[in-house]
């Protein structure tokens, strides 16, 4: 993003720029996904790494901010990137269609997963830490006024949690839809329950951090007519993280928030709310594209099911408006989904319905016959979990 140093001197200019660039318009067919992994030694999951260690496994890809200056990309075009406890994510390259995504993101997990196996690490496979408590191993001005900022669970979500990540096009009905299926598909793939040794008795653990965290910053966009202006006043309440400075800390006024900011004697550029922007962590987040940041990652090769569900969800219309139908009950049910899961009975209807929807269009992703099949056991696997927790 090239730099912006105008100057943005009311709230009204601040929510023409935020609608404007938050909510493209444009034929929606594109996805990409981001996958993130705590790491582990492989013989002592419970010991720490140290940044030095990532760095040394990952050689021409460790990216910036462990000191390389130009981090090579993967061999499909995704980045690499190390989080504050030493969580690491391949950032992929937007395709055109699932199966293509599928096939280069798979390739690049498999590079990745054999280049740090020659250094003795592992990528772990739950949304949240299980075996240690938070340590945050990187050391830049943004994370340390993170860290100031933030409460435990704030700290928590620094250090110890792991997403997946499924970026879609914008388009008619897929805010609503994404939004209003979160709860149910958050629990549907839901595998965080213990963190650092012990049983949390929370579903979603990694989830149960964000629901705790500041819901200015962290909560649900509400949804009403106009979703770039919802948006846009969202991330005027926001409190802010940090602000940039050329020297010295990073930390933001106590309780300062974007609109306090651009009313103060010394108001922030087009880049500073461009920045701003990116330190909000709604369950969708909109970014020019639509982000969807419920989802615990998944282990090994299963994260393909949550995201062909959801591009299947998304495949026209009609899929939206039976998507939307299926999500009704459990419709911001988020504390109920992180909570318990599928026991929750709202949430179990909205995710078996959802389930099954997708499990009869999956054809719709364009995946191959044996991929499609492997999401559907994956699926049917959850859908029998359902079944369980209900009876």
């Amino acid at each position: 993003m090239n730099s912006d140093d105008r100057i943005l001197r009311s709230s009204e200019e601040a929510l023409e720029h935020i609608s404007g660039i938050c909510f493209k318009t444009g034929p929606p067919q594109r996805v990409g996904v981001e996958l993130e992994w705590t790491t582990h030694h492989a013989g002592d999951p419970a010991a720490y790494l140290r940044a030095e260690d990532l760095a040394a496994a990952l050689g021409g890809h460790t990216p910036a901010t462990l000191g390389n200056p130009h981090p090579q990309p993967l061999p499909g075009g995704g980045a690499v990137t190390v989080e504050p406890g030493g969580q690491i994510e391949i950032s992929s390259a937007v395709a055109d269609d699932l199966a293509g995504l599928h096939a280069t993101v798979s390739a690049e997990q498999a590079a990745l997963t054999e280049l740090l196996a020659r250094s003795g690490i592992v990528l772990g496979d739950r949304g949240i830490d299980p075996h240690r408590p938070p340590r945050r191993i990187l050391d830049t001005p943004r994370y340390a006024a993170m860290e100031r900022a933030f409460d435990r669970a704030g700290r928590t979500m620094m250090g110890s949690t792991a997403g997946l990540q499924v970026c879609f096009d914008a388009g008619a009905g897929r805010w609503e839809v994404l939004n209003e299926a979160g709860p149910a598909l958050l629990a549907l793939f839901a595998n965080s329950r213990r963190h650092a040794g012990r049983d949390t008795r929370w579903a979603s653990a990694r989830m149960a951090t964000w629901l705790a965290m500041e819901q200015r910053r962290s909560g649900p966009v509400p949804i009403g007519d106009d979703p770039a202006l919802d948006w846009a006043r969202y991330a005027l309440d926001a409190p802010l993280l940090c602000v940039r400075r050329d020297n010295g800390s990073w930390d933001a006024p106590q309780g300062l928030t974007l609109a306090g900011w651009i009313a103060s004697d010394d108001p922030p550029t087009v880049d500073d709310v461009e920045y701003h922007l990116g330190t909000l962590f709604p369950p969708v987040r909109p970014r020019g594209y639509l982000e969807v940041r419920y989802l615990d990652t998944q282990p090994g090769g299963e994260w393909i099911a949550p995201a062909a569900a959801l591009v299947t969800l998304l495949a026209d219309d009609s899929l939206v408006d039976q998507a939307r139908e299926a999500a009704a009950p459990s419709a911001g049910r988020w504390l109920a989904a992180a909570r318990a899961g599928l026991a929750d009975p709202a949430v179990r209807a909205s995710a078996a319905a959802l389930a099954e929807l997708a499990c009869r269009n999956l054809e719709r992703t364009g995946l191959p016959t044996p991929v499609r099949e492997t999401v559907s056991e994956i699926l049917a696997r959850r859908l029998h979990d359902v079944a369980r927790v209900a009876a």
